[in-house]
């Protein structure tokens, strides 16, 4: 024989030992509970560091259970999760969902380790009917313990206030430019099952200073905000609320701005099934005042406008993906031929094993900027974006596909270099 023939054989019995090996694995890996992890917000390497008996799989048709996962925020600045546990194949029979919530002062840690807590108490139901109990056990509070919880009364000092302080800046440069943005806000909210009321004050300021033949170019916008916003509940169907503002902006050429827009929803969905999906038409009407910095194309230095807008929108999140959309229209009732028409849709789909596909995008008809300046933009300015310039219309456009194949049992975590 050959040298190159018993190379050639070795070569084979090496791999037919890998593909053995790896099916033996396989097969023995699947005697645990098999999950399918729904969750765009946890923190995944760290469940598969501290959830065992179970092996994640990486598409919902494979797994034993599902996790579908929700969230959305509370007034006190942190989230709600839902999360369904959705039998499959064999555990078709048992579906259930569990409910948690998180505070704005906990740590990513202690978020990620209640998730992985209410995971293990979801999925004990699961592993009894699979037979593998082994390492799990489940504590529960003895009844002193109960009594004395009962008789604790929640007291809340801030009566549902909550409160949000920020500061950011970002800096960057070289040789012949630099650019500069800081950010200061505060916010206040306090929100019941009856109200919503909600109070933002900002300040921002961007400066871009670029050299050229010994010459500075210095370009600076800056904008201060206060919105006021309470939204009341009328029933599970209908909410009305009251929006107001009032601000400076350089870039949009305004002096000074304000306004108020009394509005009304119709959710077609009962509110509480928000997480799941929603289908809203809303209808604002109001009055704004501007006091512009520079006199506008339309020859005014300010005015009082009325305008009105109505939108139509809605969002669907399920087991095979989720569906974002709406459609606006605002109009200025002193002249109606300044209006804009705004599209938004935003959706990604599991088309089948492996395969998703997403697309999003937006379009809008712009013929409603009031506040152009009539002196119009010098060439730096354009460059700059310094100031607003006059458009019919805008867009964005996202399109794409993924697919993955492969072993479905790979649970190991190797966080080296970040990939």
């Amino acid at each position: 024989m050959s040298k190159s023939s018993l190379a050639l054989i070795l070569v084979c019995v090496f791999f037919s030992f890998q593909s053995y090996s790896q099916e033996t694995i396989q097969d023995t890996q699947t005697e645990d509970l098999k999950i399918y992890l729904d969750c765009r917000f946890c923190d995944n390497n760290f469940l598969k560091q501290n959830l065992g008996n179970v092996q994640f799989v990486r598409d919902q048709a494979q797994g034993d259970v599902h996790l579908f996962f929700l969230a959305q925020g509370t007034g006190s600045g942190g989230r709600r999760y839902d999360v369904d546990f959705i039998g499959k194949n064999s555990f078709e029979a048992i579906n259930y969902k569990l409910s948690f919530t998180t505070d704005s002062n906990m740590t990513g840690d202690d978020v990620r380790k209640r998730i992985l807590e209410y995971i293990k108490l979801g999925l004990v139901r699961f592993w009894i009917e699979k037979g593998t109990l082994e390492g799990v056990s489940v504590s529960a509070p003895t009844p002193e313990i109960e009594e004395e919880l009962k008789k604790v009364e929640v007291k809340d000092p801030w009566n549902s206030w909550f409160f949000r302080l920020g500061a950011n800046g970002w800096f960057n440069g070289q040789e012949t430019n630099n650019s500069s943005n800081i950010n200061f806000n505060m916010s206040a909210r306090r929100v019941t099952e009856k109200n919503k009321f909600f109070m933002r004050v900002g300040f921002n300021e961007s400066k871009s200073t670029f050299t050229y033949d010994g010459d500075d170019i210095v370009s600076i916008n800056n904008g201060k905000s206060l919105y006021v916003n309470d939204v009341l509940s009328i029933n599970d169907h209908w909410s009305y609320g009251f929006f107001g503002g009032l601000g400076t902006s350089t870039f949009g050429n305004y002096a000074l701005y304000w306004n108020f827009k009394p509005a009304l929803e119709y959710n077609f969905f009962k509110y509480d099934e928000s997480a799941n999906k929603q289908l809203v038409l809303s209808y604002s009407n109001g009055i704004r005042y501007n006091d512009y910095m520079v006199r506008t194309v339309f020859l005014k230095d300010s005015e009082y406008l009325w305008e009105h807008s109505l939108s139509f929108g809605g969002s669907v999140r399920q087991e095979w993906g989720d569906v974002n959309g709406e459609v606006s229209f605002d109009q200025y009732l002193h002249d109606t031929t300044l209006n804009a028409l705004n599209f938004n849709l935003r959706t990604n789909i599991r088309l089948f094993k492996g395969f998703n596909f997403n697309i999003g995008g937006g379009y809008s008809i712009t013929r409603n900027q009031i506040n152009i300046s009539s002196g119009g933009a010098s060439l730096e300015d354009i460059l700059l974006r310094q100031q607003q310039l006059q458009s019919g219309y805008n867009y964005f456009f996202n399109v794409g596909i993924s697919y993955s194949f492969g072993s479905i049992y790979n649970t190991i975590v190797n966080p080296r270099f970040n990939f």
